[in-house]
């Protein structure tokens, strides 16, 4: 049985603007959330959401409710394009250090929006040890790599893959309860 949600996307991909309008209102501040977290930058964030919301609209004929909800859609595309560009801006901020022979410092996160971060996660994720839970915020929000955590947090790789794996699996069983 198909949600509200499910058929804004169908009418979507049929073209329905007013549709699309009520899906961005619907999931924008969603989105919005999680890359301003990523990025920690609002004009960055802002820039980012309509290009996730872009990206929606123009492939909402692939969406698929048997692989996920529409929040999982949105949530996977923004923190996809949130992670890009924070890589992208950390490419170009390194090379602008290397052009000028010094460094550039990385940017100091606020502390108001880091702890309006933690408070829409803190349900589920603060559910795990705070061993599991470290990785996957360091995977999920600051797009590190096993290897970048690894070293970030100073142990090897094995205990980070493993630390990931089990709270991933510890997660699905948590979201299977929400259902």
């Amino acid at each position: 049985m198909p949600t509200d949600t499910v058929e804004l996307i169908r009418r979507m991909a049929g073209g329905d603007r007013y549709a699309f309008g009520a899906f961005y209102d619907r999931y924008a501040p969603l989105a919005f959330g999680l890359i301003r977290r990523i990025l920690r930058n609002a004009a960055e964030a802002e820039e980012v959401l309509q290009e996730v919301f872009l990206e929606l609209w123009v492939s909402a004929h692939t969406f698929d409710p048997a692989r996920g909800t529409p929040e999982a859609w949105v949530v996977m595309r923004a923190r996809s394009r949130g992670i890009d560009r924070a890589r992208s801006i950390r490419r170009k901020s390194e090379g602008m250090a290397q052009l000028s022979g010094g460094t550039v410092p990385d940017a100091v996160p606020d502390p108001a929006m880091r702890a309006e971060g933690r408070e829409i996660v803190r349900g589920v994720l603060g559910q795990l040890p705070a061993s599991q839970q470290e990785v996957i915020e360091l995977a999920f929000f600051d797009g590190l790599t096993q290897s970048e955590i690894a070293a970030r947090v100073g142990q090897p790789l094995g205990t980070v893959k493993t630390r990931m794996r089990l709270g991933l699996e510890k997660l699905r069983e948590l979201a299977g309860r929400l259902r």
